[in-house]
């Protein structure tokens, strides 16, 4: 992604694609584990949106030249989240793992549409020149937003081989 309009491209069109997924199961399906696995598409959803979260942190912070606020996960996680995924992700999951698909649905979709519009209005500068933002080091703004589609990209594919492999079983949804 070199451009504003290739980065909104694939994030609309990584979007479309789990919209389209989502659109065609039933919630049932949404709320079964992904065997072996404990998590279900419902977890799947909620990890993308937190994680969302500091993407969005960070767009806000770039269009209003500020510091990213990031959400609470962010500091109890801390001081950098990524150091221990997995710890982190543990934490997300215990966070989220009890609220209904409806408000997770909701929630990452409404937040994924305000970070494709922020992602339009941030000028096109401000979104590809490494270290503009001092709190991105020597990162691109752009660096997040390609963070975020592969993160969704990487999802995807994932829980759409899955449901590729176990679409004939009753008996998993």
């Amino acid at each position: 992604m070199t451009d504003r309009f290739d980065i909104l491209s694939n994030l609309s069109e990584i979007f479309n694609l789990w919209q389209e997924l989502l659109g065609s199961l039933s919630e049932k399906q949404i709320e079964q584990p992904l065997l072996p696995s404990s998590w279900t598409i419902k977890d799947v959803m909620a990890h993308l949106w937190s994680w969302q979260q500091a993407s969005l942190a960070r767009a806000e912070a770039a269009l209003n030249d500020i510091s990213p606020h990031y959400p609470d996960w962010w500091v109890a996680c801390g001081p950098d989240p990524n150091e221990d995924v997995d710890r982190t992700n543990a934490f997300l999951y215990a966070a989220c793992r009890d609220k209904s698909w409806t408000n997770v649905y909701a929630d990452w979709k409404k937040q994924f549409q305000q970070y494709l519009e922020l992602l339009r209005i941030i000028p096109e500068t401000d979104l590809l020149e490494q270290g503009r933002f001092m709190w991105m080091g020597n990162y691109a703004l752009a660096d997040s937003a390609l963070g975020s589609w592969d993160h969704h990209q990487e999802h995807y594919g994932i829980t759409r081989t899955w449901l590729e492999e176990h679409e004939g079983l009753e008996d998993s949804f």
